[in-house]
């Protein structure tokens, strides 16, 4: 997926490290293996792997092995870091900032937001890089893993927790059967037929809907199956899901079966009329 990119990105390192044409295409073919995860992320990753190709280019006894197992290792818990707080979190925010400014007719609200967000950018990649280099000469010296596996859990512990904060808003699932339907009494609900005609009906609607609630619209309160249980505990059924596909992936079910499934599942539950 990521795999050209971050091998053209490691060109100019194995030059530097490889003077024999063999080793370069060693270390080409080894950097062509799967990678992806958040573009901006990458970069402590990348720091690591410079750090472990320098030590594997001086002789040390680094193999294709550690160093795809170290790009594995990070890429996956960053990629559950990067998504939140790049695009979810950080350009709203920076954007929101700008419209704002934009909408009062100052010049300075692109800008501002072009700057700050470009700053903000590069100087993380250039740092985290430079962390991720100085990480990983420690790595190379300790290849039994022990900081290896302290850098992984802590980024796997921060990704996880951001994703599972976020699982209500990426997964949605709706159960549509009725449990109630209630009639109203007269003026808990927006009784269409007695309205003005005009702006004056619509002002006495909006005025009716904004005392009452989403339960002004019509004469019968109807109670779905997916509103009790949010009654409960709002997203659960969000949570359940996400966690039985994880049980599922843990099992070695392929990634493609689960999706079809979600497919599947989703397009009978639509026709039936259970979801």
């Amino acid at each position: 997926m990521q795999n050209g990119g971050w091998c053209y990105s490691m060109i100019p390192a194995i030059k530097k490290l490889y003077s024999d044409p063999e080793d370069q295409k060693a270390a080409l073919k080894r950097h062509l293996e799967f990678y992806n995860t958040h573009p901006y992320v990458s970069a402590p990753v990348i720091g690591v792997t410079l750090a472990l190709e320098e030590e594997r280019a001086n002789g040390a006894q680094v193999d294709d092995v550690a160093i795809q197992g170290v790009k594995v290792g990070m890429m996956g818990p960053l990629a559950g870091v990067g998504d939140p707080v790049f695009w979810f979190t950080l350009r709203p925010i920076l954007g929101a900032l700008g419209a704002s400014l934009a909408l009062s007719g100052n010049i300075l609200g692109p800008i501002l937001f072009f700057v700050l967000w470009n700053v903000i950018r590069v100087a993380f990649l250039w740092y985290t890089q430079e962390f991720g280099y100085k990480v990983g000469s420690s790595i190379a010296k300790d290849l039994s893993g022990g900081l290896m596996g302290k850098v992984t859990e802590g980024a796997s512990i921060l990704g996880m927790f951001i994703i599972g904060s976020l699982v209500e808003r990426w997964v949605s699932i709706s159960f549509t059967p009725v449990v109630s339907s209630v009639q109203q009494s007269a003026g808990a609900f927006i009784d269409w037929s007695s309205l003005s005609s005009g702006a004056e009906g619509i002002k006495e609607a909006l005025t009716m809907y904004s005392s009452i609630g989403a339960t002004a619209l019509d004469e019968y309160k109807v109670t779905t199956l997916q509103s009790n249980l949010d009654s409960l505990i709002p997203g659960l059924a969000a949570v359940l899901l996400t966690l039985l596909c994880c049980k599922l992936l843990k099992k070695n079910v392929s990634p493609i079966a689960i999706i079809l499934a979600l497919f599947a599942v989703g397009i009978i539950g639509r026709v039936v009329g259970f979801m």
